[in-house]
């Protein structure tokens, strides 16, 4: 079994309240700018947050997982939308993420009953990479839907 890995830097100046910083991929495929208000004021600055982080890499995973799952079954999409909605807690003992829920829709299925859609996503939920390191701490919600 082959095994990669992928980093991302962080760059911080100042303090937790006041400081900023920048995650950059080492890919290079982004730069991204952090702060800590952004995290727990959405309508804060234009910043980033982890739980936006996680979000996408859960959103990415799952849609990958989905697409193979569709294509296994014999199935086709001419294209997989899947939005990721993390939710986080903040009380006295910190920050908590909660939740992510998954929501998939699916253009062009070929091959496949739309009725079997939810469980094939919900297959595929299981499969995710992501899920399997965030199951057990983190509700994980799937809905899925053939438009």
């Amino acid at each position: 079994m082959a095994t990669f890995a992928r980093h991302v830097d962080l760059e911080w100046t100042g303090t937790l309240m006041d400081g900023k910083g920048t995650a950059t991929a080492g890919t290079g495929a982004f730069s991204l700018p952090v702060t800590f208000p952004s995290r727990i004021d959405p309508t804060g600055d234009k910043a980033t947050t982890p739980e936006e982080l996680m979000a996408a890499s859960h959103a990415v995973c799952f849609g990958m997982v989905l697409t193979n799952t569709i294509a296994k079954k014999g199935g086709t999409a001419s294209r997989v939308r899947v939005t990721a909605t993390v939710t986080a807690d903040k009380g006295d003992a910190g920050i908590k993420v909660v939740s992510s829920h998954l929501k998939a829709s699916v253009e062009g299925l070929a091959g496949i009953e739309a009725s079997a859609l939810s469980e094939l996503a919900a297959g595929a939920e299981k499969g995710c990479p992501i899920s399997n390191a965030i199951r057990g701490t983190v509700t994980i919600t799937v809905e899925a839907q053939a438009v």
